[in-house]
């Protein structure tokens, strides 16, 4: 049930493949671009300069829903964290504020609850906004687009080849840096309803969105800048949509075909679809050479962040175990197909 619980999550209009969309148009910046759609952020480089600049878009419509001012807080802390994966500062910020009917008091409750929200995640990570824009009135027969804040961060580099997404060679030591659950509590079921589980699997929503804990965040931010720019990391996906489980799917889809077995030991005996797809902040997953975990772990000590290993690389295979058992084992090739055709499947009806 597990692996159905994957491929209908991979599948799904918010996690599949956007290829089909964006190989429509032309997303190269005057041969500028280094890294482009598909990845964490977009990097371009600065002609002459010996510097770059990263760009994100998050925001997530369903934490909104749920909390308007905490949603909006995470959608900032996830577009900085995906600057971070590539080794980027992030620097300023951008917004498109989406929303109902701001007349009815509940529509701009909302409103405000999102743009404090914005505030105070963009002072803590020293991201101002520059500029932006408001849409309302988005409704259709009385009812309103859920509060959907989207946020854009820029970040700052110097002009290299950023750390890629996808998993590089087998042999890789897993590291999730921020650990397994970060923050988890008594709460855990309330916040698992927000996630893309309880959306697609379970068809519900429920309770709050991920718990953020601003300074925890900032700080793994921060190891994972250093650990990228050491190039001590072969590759660094941050952790949103979907989880674990899809973070290290979407890591197998490179065109080596290299895939994982992840080994999680919860000592709090949460349940494995906790494990798996509860989408708890301020994680990423990195593939590391074995020489080079020692360093890893330090920067992650000296941020004083968790860095606990959760398998290896492997070739053409994706598998998870929990402590010790084996939950299930899938083919890289025939799942990369599902997520990558599913758009198109979508689309079709």
């Amino acid at each position: 049930q597990l692996q159905a619980d994957l491929e209908a999550l991979l599948a799904s209009g918010d996690i599949c493949s956007k290829r089909w969309i964006w190989e429509q148009y032309d997303y190269s910046v005057r041969t500028n671009t280094i890294r482009g759609p598909g990845s964490d952020a977009a990097v371009l480089r600065i002609k002459e300069t010996g510097s770059a600049i990263a760009m994100s878009l998050d925001g997530n419509g369903r934490y909104c829903y749920l909390s308007p001012r905490e949603g909006a807080r995470l959608a900032v802390a996830e577009c900085c964290r995906n600057l971070s994966c590539v080794g980027a500062e992030p620097a300023g910020a951008t917004n498109c504020l989406n929303f109902g009917n701001p007349e009815r008091p509940e529509i701009m409750w909302q409103f405000i609850e999102a743009v404090e929200g914005l505030g105070e995640a963009c002072r803590f990570f020293g991201t101002p906004i520059t500029g932006g824009n408001v849409s309302l009135y988005n409704e259709t027969l009385g009812e309103g687009v859920y509060p959907t804040p989207v946020v854009g961060v820029v970040g700052l580099m110097k002009m290299r080849l950023p750390t890629p997404l996808a998993f590089q060679a087998p042999g890789r030591r897993l590291v999730l840096l921020g650990g397994l659950l970060p923050g988890a509590d008594d709460q855990l079921e309330r916040r698992f309803g927000s996630s893309q589980f309880a959306k697609i699997v379970l068809g519900d929503l429920w309770g709050l969105p991920p718990a953020l804990d601003m300074d925890y965040e900032r700080r793994v931010q921060a190891a994972a800048r250093q650990i990228v720019n050491q190039g001590l990391a072969d590759s660094a996906h941050d952790l949103s949509d979907g989880g674990l489980a899809v973070a290290a799917a979407e890591s197998s889809f490179g065109p080596a075909g290299i895939g994982a077995r992840v080994e999680m030991d919860s000592a709090d005996s949460w349940p494995a679809h906790y494990l798996l797809f509860h989408e708890a902040p301020s994680r990423i997953l990195l593939s590391v050479e074995p020489e080079n975990l020692r360093a890893v772990e330090g920067i992650a000590d000296q941020h004083n962040v968790d860095s606990p290993v959760v398998g290896e690389t492997v070739m053409g295979e994706l598998a998870f175990r929990l402590s010790g058992k084996e939950l299930f084992r899938v083919d890289v090739d025939p799942l990369s197909a599902l997520w990558e055709g599913a758009l198109e499947r979508l689309l079709a009806g």
